[in-house]
């Protein structure tokens, strides 16, 4: 993989939980902070599809509590099968 070099500023004491953590870890301070730029990267990416693409039937509103409970009732009861204690 290819790297580039860049410069950062950071709170001295972010890093000197860097050094510990590394030192315990037994990787070095610069693996550690290639994670966490991973990690930031992968917070703020656009993805180019949604999460969910499937779509789902439904009356076009926000259910009730009482529809809600009916709908999950009767998923745990097809689950469950005839003959079976849920």
């Amino acid at each position: 993989m290819s790297m580039k070099r860049t410069n950062v500023y950071a709170d001295p004491e972010d890093l000197a939980i860097i050094k510990e953590a590394a030192k315990r870890r037994g990787i070095s301070e610069a693996e550690i902070i290639r994670q966490g730029i991973h990690l930031a990267a992968m917070a703020n990416r656009v993805w180019d599809e949604p999460l969910f693409s499937r779509t789902f039937e439904g009356p076009g509103r926000t259910p009730s509590k009482a529809e809600v409970r009916e709908a999950v009732a009767d998923a745990v009861r097809r689950e469950t099968g005839p003959g079976t204690a849920a």
